[in-house]
């Protein structure tokens, strides 16, 4: 069997993540897919930051199921920007862009 490598390789979920997924492990690409599948069913998407959700737009509303999720989130990208959503609150957005850092956040 060939190992999987990169995006593809199985990583350990944090616990709010691993809850919300009823996985302990999932690679990225599984992790990013069913989030998507998640905003999309409960059309969580926005034009306008902290908008009401239309199902259309870049920015992710946050529900109480994703919001333990995003709080767990607080780092810093190569270029230096900060994302950190440890104060967020049911309701808010985050910029779609902003979605692998909050993977990012809750693997270990």
């Amino acid at each position: 069997m060939v190992e999987a490598k990169g995006l593809n390789k199985p990583v350990k979920l944090k616990n709010e993540l691993a809850q919300f997924l009823g996985a302990s492990e999932l690679p990225r690409t599984e992790i990013t897919k069913k989030l998507w599948d998640y905003i999309k069913a409960n059309k969580l998407q926005t034009k306008t930051e902290n908008g009401k959700p239309e199902n259309a737009g870049k920015f992710i509303v946050a529900d109480a199921k994703l919001l333990p999720i995003f709080k767990n989130t607080n780092s810093k990208s190569k270029s230096g920007k900060a994302t950190n959503l440890t104060g967020m609150k049911e309701g808010q957005t985050i910029n779609m862009m902003q979605l692998a850092s909050v993977v990012g956040a809750n693997i270990e």
